[in-house]
């Protein structure tokens, strides 16, 4: 499985100090918020990581970063020019993805809890075993505010909403995604 960390957007909310750097650059205690979705790829076992940002922060990451290989790890960088969301994230990755599964995962979201890892690694397996995915939802009292997951009768995510004026359930999705790499041609039809 590859991962994916997709660090775009402009972080209006944290205005002024996200007019010179990119959120997932600020810091969180004592590294930038993207070391927290990396560290949570790492537990997932991903090694080869593609990192979209947009164009004026894509050469920040590639100094941080580098190949990859002080950290035992490969990466790859591609540009995103616009927040056009996790659909075209698919599709400017389908060269990386190739023939491999897929986490994809949001650059400043931050992720912990006992028994993270064993989630992690049941999403993975699940994607293996089955070609669907697993995409992480949490209960929530104000779902408008946020992307809302809707269900099938089954309890199978069948569509997801960003901030709805009226949402089909109460499950905000959380910005971590296991995908199999059939989700490059779904993107694809995303309209």
């Amino acid at each position: 499985m590859k991962g994916i960390i997709l660090a775009v957007g402009r972080g209006t909310r944290l205005y002024p100090a996200t007019l010179a750097i990119c959120k997932q650059l600020l810091p969180i205690y004592d590294k930038p918020m993207v070391y927290y979705p990396l560290s949570v790829l790492m537990l997932a076992g991903i090694k080869e990581i593609l990192i979209i940002s947009t164009p004026e922060d894509i050469s920040r990451f590639e100094i941080m970063f580098g190949d990859g290989h002080q950290l035992g790890m490969s990466f790859f960088y591609a540009v995103q020019e616009h927040p056009n969301g996790l659909a075209e994230a698919l599709i400017i990755g389908e060269e990386f993805i190739a023939d491999e599964n897929v986490c994809l995962i949001l650059g400043d979201n931050l992720f912990y809890g006992r028994g993270l890892t064993d989630l992690l690694i049941r999403a993975e397996d699940y994607v293996e075993e089955t070609g669907g995915a697993t995409i992480f939802g949490y209960n929530v009292s104000d779902p408008e505010r946020y992307g809302v997951a809707s269900f099938d009768e089954k309890g199978n995510v069948i569509g997801i909403v960003e901030k709805p004026i009226n949402p089909k359930s109460s499950y905000a999705v959380t910005g971590i995604y296991f995908y199999s790499n059939a989700a490059v041609g779904i993107a694809k039809n995303v309209k």
